[in-house]
C-alpha cells in the first residue's frame, strides 16, 4: 500500500512541474526577432512620440522649447505575413532647455500593444495601424495581465532608464553630453 502511494505522489508532484513548466511558458513573454525589432523599432517609437505632443507640462511654459522623446522596448513580436503585433513597455519624457541645463518636465511609462502593416511607401518600411494602451487607475493591472501573462506584467514593474533619452535630448537641444538634468 505505501508502495502506491509513493507512486501517486510521484505522478501527482511529476503533473504538477509540468503543469507550472506549461503555465511558464504560455505566460513568458514572447521571443523578439532582432531583426524585426530594428525595423519596426522606430516607427513606433516615432508614431508614440508625435501623439505626445500637446500633454505635457512644459509645452505650456512661455519661452521653454520643450519636445517629448520616446523608447520602446519589446517584450514580445509575432509577424504573420505583412503583419506585426508588438507587446511593448515604453518610456516617454519632455525635455526641455532652461539656461545651460536639460529640464524633465513631464513623463510616462505606459505597456502598449502596437499592430504594424509592411507598407513600402511608409517610413521605415511599416507603419502603425493600432494602437492600444493600459487604461489609468483600477483597470490597469487587469489589462497588462490580460495582454501581457503574469510574467509580462512582472516584467513591466521593472523601471525603464533614462540615459538614452536624456542623451538623445541633449543632442538635440545642443547641450553638452555632461549638462545636468533639472526638473521643469
Amino acid at each position: 500500500m505505501a508502495e502506491l502511494s509513493v507512486r501517486g505522489w510521484a505522478t501527482g508532484a511529476g503533473s504538477v512541474v509540468v503543469l507550472v513548466a506549461t503555465g511558464a511558458w504560455v505566460m513568458w513573454p514572447g521571443n523578439v526577432d532582432g531583426r524585426l525589432w530594428s525595423e519596426v523599432r522606430p516607427v513606433i517609437e516615432a508614431r508614440i512620440a508625435t501623439e505626445a505632443r500637446g500633454s505635457g507640462y512644459g509645452e505650456t511654459v512661455p519661452g521653454l522649447d520643450a519636445r517629448w522623446f520616446c523608447q520602446a522596448e519589446a517584450l514580445g513580436l509575432e509577424a504573420r505575413g505583412d503583419t506585426v503585433r508588438a507587446d511593448i513597455d515604453t518610456l516617454c519624457v519632455e525635455y526641455g532647455v532652461h539656461g545651460d541645463a536639460l529640464v524633465e518636465c513631464s513623463a510616462g511609462h505606459v505597456p502598449q500593444v502596437v499592430r504594424l502593416e509592411r507598407d513600402e511607401a511608409a517610413d521605415g518600411g511599416y507603419r502603425v495601424v493600432s494602437r492600444e494602451e493600459a487604461p489609468d487607475g483600477a483597470e490597469n493591472a487587469r489589462w497588462t495581465r490580460t495582454h501581457f501573462g503574469v510574467l509580462g506584467a512582472s516584467a513591466l514593474q521593472e523601471p525603464m532608464s533614462t540615459d538614452a533619452l536624456e542623451d538623445e535630448a541633449r543632442g538635440h537641444f545642443g547641450l553638452p553630453a555632461d549638462a545636468a538634468v533639472a526638473d521643469c
